[in-house]
């Protein structure tokens, strides 16, 4: 289908419509050829694509592996509204975020994103603010465990301080890496600047429950 014949306001629908039906949140690979819909935007000639993986080390400590778990009804959403929030701001056709939870070993992909617009300076922009508000926003939670044995919970961390119109902005982000010990709080990172719930001690599985909680309170708050 060759979409840049078509009139702007349908173009629009139809490239919401590409891939529209892919999870945002999967327990399983990610098929990055579907997600980067070569077969569309003839249009476009800038394609940037992000892969995160998972690294074999932090702050000085061997990693051994990690595990995502995620709120997912609430992570679906924000990470769509993310995507149509940020091809309106660049001018861009298309772009998808996808992103793994469950058990990760070293060197699997955590997370793609994928950007495509007529020129790079906008699909390069476009894909990395796509990356940084969904590590910010999306109630998506990481926990590494090390060679030693021992674990812990770390929370997202924006890798640039410029992006002053980013909503993360408004919560006083510090863009520093912070960690909540495993030994200390058997608990999940809250999204950064949405709730800052830390939870005593009180067993995984009571904690989880609490966590979703206080999610569901806030999006029936919204």
């Amino acid at each position: 289908m060759n979409t840049a014949a078509i009139h702007p306001q349908i173009n629009d629908r139809i490239n919401h419509r590409i891939n529209e039906n892919v999870e945002r949140i999967q327990d399983h690979e990610i098929d990055l050829n579907n997600l980067l819909a070569m077969q569309y935007f003839p249009e476009c000639g800038g394609l940037a694509l992000f892969a995160g993986t998972v690294r074999n080390h932090h702050n000085g400590k061997d990693v051994q592996s990690l595990k995502y778990t995620a709120y997912k009804p609430l992570a679906e959403k924000m990470i769509r509204q993310i995507e149509q929030e940020i091809e309106q701001k660049y001018g861009v056709s298309y772009v998808r975020v996808v992103h793994r939870i469950g058990h990760l070993n070293i060197g699997e992909v955590a997370i793609y994103a994928v950007a495509r617009s007529d020129h790079r300076r906008e699909a390069f922009a476009a894909c990395e603010e796509a990356v940084e508000r969904v590590k910010h926003e999306v109630p998506v939670w990481k926990e590494e465990f090390y060679t030693d044995g021992s674990s812990i919970f770390v929370e997202g961390c924006c890798i640039r301080t410029d992006f002053n119109g980013l909503p993360q902005n408004r919560f006083n982000h510090d863009a520093s890496h912070l960690v909540f010990q495993h030994q200390q709080f058997q608990n999940q990172k809250t999204p950064q600047g949405t709730f800052h719930k830390i939870f005593p001690l009180t067993g995984q599985q009571q904690t989880q429950q609490q966590n979703k909680q206080a999610i569901q309170q806030k999006v029936t708050d919204e």
